[in-house]
């Protein structure tokens, strides 16, 4: 693939259009290390909403003009992302999605400054007089928010009952904190204790007031409209907000009960493994059985945070020193790992990735959940940390952000529509790491099973609650039927109540991936380069589905 052409018209269109999203999304900005807005946050009045939507309406308008057939290959993938993108953004914003985003105990609103204190540089006087300006903000974005929840209340449009309750439960741990032991005080990166002190004097006199005004908005008049019934089809208008959601996660039109019976089908493939395993170690079919003898063994478990952190980063190595196999381009960022902060760990995933910043100035980090050390065990934690580290989203996402060859539109904003080509190829480095021998016993393999099986079962409940009609109980003990802990089973459950569609990404990605895996190899039989197939597959930044789908063959070349 030749350098891209930044004058060509859809390069110019592309980071017009991410520059806009950028500026509208000051903290996504300074996620990226881009300190341009730092003494902004996001506008979710109806003013910054309009704003969103005569962006989309105009940058649609624009790619329309353009005639994709003239196009070389990478701008029209370029060009068929950006309409992607702000189709589903207007479908979205048709539908007052934005209703329920501050009602989110994943990455609500009450989030937002802890994370952004971890990461934004506060170290010089005028990076500092930025991170004050943005903290000064604070109670007008909460107000905001607040005036979302009313317009929620009154248009039917509200979380359900257990988001909310979550949501109000982590305000309440955050409020709990005496302001001076408050996250965004204590990771501050500021220069002096002095810098401190202001920063503390702006979290106790305006930011506190405005999470506890937000707080007794959800506790009054929300919490008793709160939706009672977890699905999404139990709002107004519900059954067509859970197609657009998979649609937006996915980018594929796919029907629920066409995914539900993926999800069975894979369990029941994925558990004939998990026995073959079982039966080598002595337990017969009982893969239950197996799975309790592992959660006991206290070899299998960390007795601290540090040895669990520990555990991770020599896989990571383990990992990286196997690469060169595997993949002719690795990336350049390293790979930091992480506990999950106190403030949120209860309510967090297992583990999640965030990537570098594009100047170089940050690794990607590789945040593990320390939380209840006793599920944390070391034959789940090696397919985790494959999937979220190496060879899995650090590979992917920081190769996407090094690539010169792709616009800036394609390194950092194509994610906004490769969620399932993102997701898809995590889980597919939680096979191939078996296949790089990355596992050190049956038990990891075991565990690697097992979180095949969860993705599998995620399939089975994010549309068996969001349109099958599942009750929340029903799928917490679906997801210990397929092998989650009661911790993980509940955490995830309420996870997918809260962010419709989003499960649905990773086996939905990954079966794509090994679909076109096993077309190519067909292909090019004893000739196959498993090292040029991954290059192509990650070559190209984040993309649709079907993009990938259609043009991926032709990437990897057929031998002569």
């Amino acid at each position: 693939m030749n350098r891209f052409d930044p004058a060509s018209p859809v390069n110019q269109l592309a980071d017009r259009f991410w520059e806009a999203i950028l500026e509208q999304n000051p903290t996504t900005a300074t996620m990226y290390g881009d300190e341009r807005y730092d003494d902004r946050l996001e506008d979710p009045s109806t003013a910054g909403r309009l704003r969103a939507r005569a962006l989309v309406e105009s940058t649609l308008a624009a790619a329309l003009r353009i005639d994709a057939a003239d196009q070389p290959l990478e701008d029209r993938i370029t060009l068929d992302m950006v309409r992607v993108v702000c189709e589903l953004q207007i479908e979205q914003d048709d539908q007052r999605v934005d209703l329920l985003r501050p009602v989110d105990q994943m990455g609500g609103p009450q989030t937002l400054l802890p994370t952004v204190a971890t990461f934004q540089a506060a170290d010089t006087p005028e990076r500092f007089e930025r991170f004050i300006t943005r903290l000064r903000a604070y109670p007008a974005f909460m107000a905001a928010n607040i005036e979302l929840l009313r317009e929620g209340i009154a248009s039917g449009l509200t979380a359900p009952r257990i988001v909310t309750e979550r949501t109000i439960a982590q305000l309440e741990r955050l409020l709990e904190t005496p302001p001076e032991a408050s996250v965004v005080v204590q990771v501050a990166r500021v220069a002096n204790d002095q810098d401190r002190e202001r920063v503390l004097a702006v979290v106790r006199d305006e930011v506190v007031p405005a999470d506890q005004a937000f707080l007794d908005a959800l506790r009054g008049a929300y919490l008793a409209a709160s939706r009672e019934d977890p699905g999404l089809w139990s709002a107004p208008n519900g059954d067509a907000l859970y197609r657009t959601q998979v649609l937006a996660w996915t980018t594929l039109a796919l029907e629920p009960s066409e995914v539900h019976a993926i999800g069975l089908e894979e369990l029941e493939r994925i558990e004939a493994e998990r026995r073959v395993i079982s039966r080598a170690q002595g337990f017969g079919d009982d893969t239950a059985a197996y799975r309790a003898h592992l959660a006991a063994d206290p070899a299998n478990i960390p007795q601290s945070a540090a040895e669990l952190l520990g555990r991770a980063r020599e896989d990571i190595d383990r990992a990286m020193a196997l690469a060169p196999r595997f993949f002719g381009t690795l990336p350049r960022a390293g790979c930091e790992v992480r506990a999950v902060e106190e403030y949120k760990e209860k309510d967090s995933p297992f583990a999640y990735y965030y990537p570098p910043t594009t100047d170089g100035s940050r690794p990607g980090i590789y945040y593990a959940n320390t939380y209840d050390l006793g599920s944390r065990a070391y034959s789940k934690l090696a397919s985790t940390t494959y999937h979220e580290a190496v060879p899995g989203h650090h590979f992917q996402i920081a190769m996407e952000m090094e690539n010169e060859r792709l616009s800036t539109f394609r390194r950092l904003g194509s994610r906004l529509v490769g969620g399932a080509y993102v997701e898809g190829w995590g889980l597919y480095s939680e096979r191939l790491a078996d296949e790089m021998g990355l596992f050190r016993n049956e038990a990891e393999r075991f565990g690697m099973l097992d979180a095949m099986a969860w993705r599998a079962a995620r399939l089975v409940v994010d549309t068996g609650l969001h349109a099958l009609r599942w009750p929340r109980q029903r799928s917490i003990d679906f997801l210990r039927g397929a092998g989650l802990t009661e911790t993980d089973s509940v955490i995830e459950t309420d996870r997918y109540i809260c962010w419709p569609g989003q499960a649905l990404t990773y086996m939905i990605g990954q079966r794509e991936i090994e679909r076109l895996r096993a077309v190519i190899e067909k292909r090019d039989g004893s000739a196959f380069d498993l090292r040029a197939f991954h290059d192509a597959v990650l070559g190209h930044g984040s993309l649709p589905l079907a993009t990938l789908s259609r043009e991926l063959p032709t990437w990897v070349a057929a031998p002569a």
